[in-house]
């Protein structure tokens, strides 16, 4: 998740004060899944209203000492009266009054995701008109500019599945304990790519590779023999406890500064045996430290044995 920046629900709260009523404006890129995420808010007891005209704002949430329900509100470039100076505007005078909680969520994809997505649902993008879609992603991207830097938190779903995205969407806004915080931790190939949504990035290439082992190659990071010749690298321990005593630094700073999600990627050349095994281990530890913990394997199909099974 490239540059999250979500405050948590009681960040700056004064002690003993009761929550604000929350007040959450999404926005983004055409067909970065703005419409799912509402979907979610919805799921998770916020009223979820998309497309709402901007003037509208200002009426729903003025004069209310709190809204009756934590608020979703999609606003685009289909939106009527959209425009950037404009949502910053009514942004900044909903949250001049102290009442209200105010988040900005931005969704962005990569142009080529993007671009798919357009020609699969053989919908026209808003600005391309009779031009390629990527013409109309590229003005779109322009003119979002400002609120993707003014955004609270920006969710990059190139790599995400509907069930990651709504993850989350969970670990952030959904309402839960103080000083609880939500981690994602998933591996991944470096052949494909870093994932775009990751907060912390691990290297496990250097650990002994199981997949040059004939009767470990078509198994995974989840196999008991696998697991065991990862383990028996004489330099998995010395780097599991290092790893491990960072995370014992860095999550209690994350949840003083109000983070409610942490996603964790842990990359090896394949996707399949190293990652899958660290990551593993790593979700086991942060069990241990009472949070919240999701592990997720990008590339790795997994049955109940280990094996790698057939791609869906």
């Amino acid at each position: 998740m490239n540059g999250a920046r979500a405050s948590g629900r009681t960040a700056g709260a004064e002690a003993g004060a009761a929550p604000k009523s929350r007040l959450v404006l999404v926005t983004g890129m055409s067909g970065a899944g703005r419409s799912s995420a509402l979907k979610t808010f919805e799921d998770m007891g916020f009223d979820a209203v998309d497309n709402m005209p901007l003037g509208l704002l200002w009426a729903l949430t003025s004069g209310q000492q709190q809204l009756s329900r934590d608020l979703a509100v999609g606003v685009d470039i289909r939106t009527r009266d959209f425009g950037v100076d404009p949502v910053l505007a009514e942004m900044d005078r909903v949250m001049s009054g102290g009442r209200i909680e105010v988040q900005l969520v931005f969704f962005d994809s990569s142009d080529e995701v993007l671009q798919r997505r357009f020609t699969e649902t053989r919908r026209p993008h808003p600005l391309a008109a009779d031009r390629p879609v990527l013409d109309g992603i590229a003005r779109e991207r322009q003119l979002m500019k400002a609120l993707r830097d003014r955004a609270d938190l920006v969710i990059d779903t190139t790599d995400l599945t509907p069930g990651q995205l709504r993850r989350m969407l969970t670990g952030h806004f959904n309402s839960v304990k103080p000083n609880r915080l939500t981690a994602f931790v998933m591996s991944f190939s470096y052949r494909n790519g870093v994932p775009r949504e990751s907060d912390l990035v691990f290297d496990v290439r250097f650990l002994a590779n199981p997949h040059y082992e004939l009767e470990m190659r078509e198994k995974t990071g989840l196999a008991p023999d696998v697991g065991a010749f990862i383990a028996g690298d004489p330099r998995f321990d010395p780097f599991f406890d290092s790893l491990t005593r960072l995370m014992a630094v860095l999550i209690p700073g994350y949840i003083d500064e109000g983070k409610s999600y942490l996603t964790i990627a842990v990359g090896c050349t394949g996707g399949r045996h190293r990652s899958v095994f660290v990551a593993e281990r790593l979700g086991e530890w942060l069990k241990g430290q009472s949070l919240n913990v999701a592990v997720n394997h990008r590339e790795a199909v997994v049955d109940s044995q280990g094996q790698q099974g057939a791609a869906p």
